[in-house]
């Protein structure tokens, strides 16, 4: 595919989701590549989507696709093996990959020994790994993070790696424009929240004297085409993919967007709730979604692209007027994307994307 055809400022989560059949990942770059998503980010379930496996044949199956981890967390694995990886993934692709990283989610953390990361964890761990990734020998190093008496990349990275970081709330996202090069904000934020979050980076990077357009701002946008689309998939792109982020962390959503705070005693008291033992976009039936559905306020499913495939391209292409960089399409494969992108390409305003980079990490290429 020629670079003209690639939307830079575009991505979409490879493997959306509880996925089982996990080869499918190599059709899903394909297919983007042929439909012109710019970037693949890769959520990580340790079971049987390990990230650093899945980049890899994204990055195998693809050209120009730029692949993000969207994300995994520092502390998961060694600084040399997660560098490792990083700098593996820069010489496989030629340049097209971003190390992606969040504080985690506690109750997935706990039963492997590890917890949340502080802010000054994830500061230290991203002066680190920048040394790291850029070639130089670090001896020596104590900090938050921890100590390492010798760490070094040899041979050094073909090229260096960019840093991108999740975040909710304004410390992560005043960290993001110290450290980090690009930032990417949670699924099912209002707009203004999302407004309000690219103003704290922007703002914080002018604060230090940073370009703030060195710092590429992704929304992660659910994105679900109905055409045709069967209403228990659509219940567990909506309903499951909302009560997924409830069980996990429910108070900083519903504080982060300003919302009543009572409907999550209503959703985790509820028996249903209660009976899963699991993610509920992965395990619950169609009628626990139901159920589960009537728990959750009808506003709280409003921040989304729910639609026809013009319904959708047109949210997308709303989510700029905020002053993101990038809208990846979340929890829809790129073939199912293929009609919305279609429908995005008639409206596309180009001289916003001017010069963006197809790796999700760089702001301009």
């Amino acid at each position: 595919m020629s670079a003209e055809h690639m939307l830079p400022e575009l991505g979409f989560y490879a493997l959306a989701g509880g996925a089982t059949d996990i080869r499918a990942v190599v059709q899903e770059a394909r297919d983007a590549e042929d439909i012109g998503i710019g970037s693949a980010f890769e959520s990580e379930r340790f079971a049987t989507k390990e990230a650093a496996t899945i980049c890899g044949a994204i990055g195998a199956a693809s050209e120009r696709l730029g692949i993000a981890t969207g994300v995994t967390n520092f502390h998961t694995r060694t600084p040399m093996a997660l560098a490792g990886h990083a700098s593996t993934m820069q010489a496989l692709t030629g340049g097209r990959y971003t190390l992606g990283v969040g504080r985690g989610v506690r109750p997935s953390l706990l039963g492997s020994g590890l917890d949340m990361s502080t802010t000054a964890e994830l500061e230290d761990y991203a002066r680190l790994f920048r040394r790291l990734l850029d070639g130089e020998l670090v001896e020596g190093h104590v900090g938050p993070a921890g100590s390492w008496p010798r760490l070094m990349l040899n041979p050094p990275p073909v090229a260096p790696t960019p840093l991108l970081i999740t975040a909710f709330g304004p410390q992560t996202l005043r960290l993001a424009a110290r450290e980090y090069d690009a930032v990417v904000l949670h699924t099912f934020f209002t707009d203004e929240t999302t407004k309000r979050c690219v103003d704290t980076v922007r703002e914080e990077c002018e604060r230090i004297g940073r370009d703030p357009a060195e710092v590429r701002i992704w929304s992660c946008y659910a994105t679900i085409c109905t055409d045709g689309m069967d209403e228990d998939v659509i219940l567990r792109k909506t309903v499951g993919r909302l009560a997924g982020y409830m069980q996990g962390y429910a108070e900083l959503l519903v504080r982060t967007n300003g919302w009543d705070e009572q409907p999550i005693a209503d959703f985790r008291e509820s028996a249903v709730v209660r009976s899963l033992r699991g993610p509920v976009d992965t395990i619950a039936t169609p009628a626990q979604l139901r159920e589960i559905g009537d728990l959750l306020p009808a506003a709280w499913m409003e921040p989304a692209a729910i639609g026809t495939a013009a319904q959708c391209a047109a949210a997308v292409d709303r989510q700029f007027d905020l002053g993101v960089d990038g809208v990846i399409m979340h929890g829809a494969s790129p073939e199912q994307l293929r009609t919305v992108v279609g429908e995005y390409r008639k409206i596309r305003r180009p001289n916003l994307h001017e010069g963006l980079s197809l790796n999700p990490g760089s702001r301009r290429a």
